[in-house]
């Protein structure tokens, strides 16, 4: 339902834009990390009924249950209202997002534009941790990604481009802010 909402609206709204572009804009805003962000946005988090455990690990402030959390609050508006209801949701809380992300598609591959900064910055590449968790038909995959020995980023997502992805956004964001003096 997400991917279809966001594809149509992708579509509509931006009829300029090649279809690699429009996929890469797609992308940009169907996945774990923006899903957790739009999840914390709206206060999924403390609503969430956690075990012990989870809850006392900081399970509200996780991504993966977020963007997972935020897939099941609109399976239930489909449930309850409709396609039409759930549309019209996902186009409230992502047509903003979408926007902005058209306006930076050139910068939505973090890998690149990370590898472009740390050889700037450092004369070094990121370098990438992998691990994975769950049964094959649920993978979740998790990268750290490594600048100059330190930890800059970590991401998660189904897939390892997904997980890279997410931990270079991080990692850039955070190598991009201006060094306080």
């Amino acid at each position: 339902m997400l991917g279809w909402v966001i594809a149509e609206l992708a579509f509509r709204q931006h009829t300029d834009l090649a279809e690699g572009k429009l996929t890469d804009l797609r992308k940009s805003v169907v996945n774990a990390s923006a899903l957790a962000e739009v999840a914390v946005e709206i206060g999924i988090g403390p609503c969430l009924l956690l075990g012990k455990g989870e809850s006392a690990a900081g399970g509200r402030s996780k991504p993966s249950i977020l963007s997972d959390a935020f897939e099941a609050v609109l399976g239930a508006v489909y449930l309850d209202g409709g396609a039409e209801a759930a549309a019209t949701m996902v186009e409230r809380l992502f047509a903003q997002r979408m926007a902005s992300a058209a306006l930076r598609l050139d910068r939505l591959d973090y890998k690149t534009v990370l590898q472009e900064l740390t050889a700037r910055r450092f004369d070094t590449a990121p370098v990438y941790v992998i691990s994975d968790s769950g049964p094959d038909h649920e993978k979740r995959f998790f990268a750290t990604v490594i600048v100059a020995g330190q930890t800059v980023g970590k991401g998660e997502g189904r897939s390892k481009k997904l997980a890279e992805q997410a931990a270079a956004e991080q990692a850039w964001l955070e190598l991009s802010q201006p060094v306080a003096h």
